[in-house]
């Protein structure tokens, strides 16, 4: 299901990837104004829309899993990229404020175990934002774009998904209403495209962005609390068969 990482950086490099990245920037962007003294993590290719945070926040890093590929960012600097096991992500728990998932939940064979080591690594006043690929949409149609590889979502499917593994929804927004088309004609009435959509709140964009909070009071599964219950016990003193039978 994973695009190659070389695949990724070759749309992003031509026109019509430049139009995307602008329209999803601007909803990224509604809804995280600002990351000043924040640390923030890109994991799937997130790279393309890091930059939105990359000078003001206090530490800007990009995770992406090893089955995809890696390349340097940012180029000319030093590297904030990294090779990682998405089920696994290299950080101790709590560790980032803000968190930005683009081509990484389509992309992924567990989504949810990716969810929960989100939900690990994030603090608890933390958000997420998600950009996923619209069910609905007219870009999953076609492979031409990195948005119709993977597994695209309607927005009930991320709300079950989200609450499976202990988010809470928190805004929604569209991007991509223009087809996916490269045609000059399109490009340049994209903007068009997006405030039309908007304004009229069209099912058919191409992605969903979602921000999302961590639920930090969640209920223990029973499982869990079947296992906590003998640890809370205290040691009694059992008498031996030998005091017992003098009594």
């Amino acid at each position: 299901m994973t695009i190659d990482v070389v695949d990724l950086r070759e749309f992003y490099s031509r026109r019509l990837g430049i139009v995307a990245r602008q329209m999803i920037n601007r909803g990224i962007r509604e809804r995280w104004p600002s990351a000043e003294g924040q640390r923030v993590l890109g994991l799937g290719y997130p790279t393309p829309y890091l930059g939105l945070f990359r000078e003001d926040a206090e530490r800007c890093l990009a995770f992406m899993p090893a089955a995809q590929g890696v390349l340097k960012w940012p180029t000319g600097r030093p590297a904030l990229a990294s090779l990682v096991d998405e089920f696994s992500l290299p950080l101790p728990d709590a560790a980032v404020d803000r968190i930005l998932l683009v081509h990484a939940l389509e992309m992924s064979d567990d989504p949810a175990a990716l969810l929960r080591e989100v939900w690990r690594v994030l603090s608890p006043s933390g958000r997420v934002i998600a950009v996923i690929p619209n069910r609905r949409g007219v870009w999953t149609r076609t492979d031409s774009t990195p948005f119709g590889h993977g597994r695209p979502y309607s927005r009930s499917q991320i709300t079950d998904l989200l609450r499976q593994t202990w988010f809470t929804p928190t805004a929604w927004g569209e991007a991509l209403f223009m087809p996916p088309y490269a045609g000059g004609w399109v490009l340049k009435s994209a903007q068009m495209w997006e405030r039309a959509g908007a304004a009229l709140s069209l099912p058919f964009a191409g992605v969903h962005i979602v921000e999302a909070t961590k639920q930090v009071y969640r209920a223990i599964p029973a499982k869990q609390r079947a296992r906590l219950i003998p640890s809370l016990a205290k040691p009694v003193l059992v008498p031996s068969s030998t005091t017992a039978t003098r009594g």
